[in-house]
C-alpha cells in the first residue's frame, strides 16, 4: 500500500477496505493508514461479499500462476507473486474492466490526474 501511495500520490482521504484479518486490525497497520491520511473500512463479520473483488483477484492469481507454495517454497513464492503482480498484472495483463486493455495502455489513453 505504501508503494502504491508513493507512486500515485493520491489526495488525503484515500479509502482502504479490507476484511477483519489481524494484520488489518493491528495498531501498527492503523498507524500506517494514519500516516497516509487513509480512511479504514472493514467488511462486516462473516460477510464474504464485501471482499468479492479481492477474492476474485486472488483466485485469478492462483489460477494463472498455478500457485502452490510447495512448488517453490515460501521465499521463492513471495518473489514469484511479487513479480506476477508488479510486472505482469499491474502493467501488461489485459483487464475486462479496462475494455480488455492493459493498465499501462489504459492510463496512456486516459491519464489519471495527480
Amino acid at each position: 500500500m505504501e508503494m502504491a501511495v508513493g507512486r500515485r500520490k493520491p489526495p488525503g482521504g484515500l479509502l482502504h477496505h479490507s476484511d477483519r484479518g489481524s494484520q488489518y486490525t493491528s495498531d501498527v497497520y492503523k498507524q500506517a493508514l494514519d500516516r497516509l491520511q487513509a480512511v479504514q473500512s472493514m467488511s462486516e463479520k462473516g460477510e464474504c461479499w464485501d471482499n468479492a473483488v479481492q477474492e476474485s483477484f486472488f483466485a485469478t492469481l492462483k489460477t494463472e500462476m498455478g500457485l502452490s507454495e510447495a512448488q517453490w517454497g515460501r521465499a521463492q513464492t513471495r518473489t514469484e507473486v511479487f513479480e506476477w503482480i508488479e510486472v505482469f498484472y499491474n502493467r501488461r495483463r489485459r483487464h475486462s474492466s479496462l475494455g480488455y486493455r492493459s493498465p499501462t495502455a489504459f492510463e496512456e489513453q486516459a491519464p489519471i490526474p495527480n
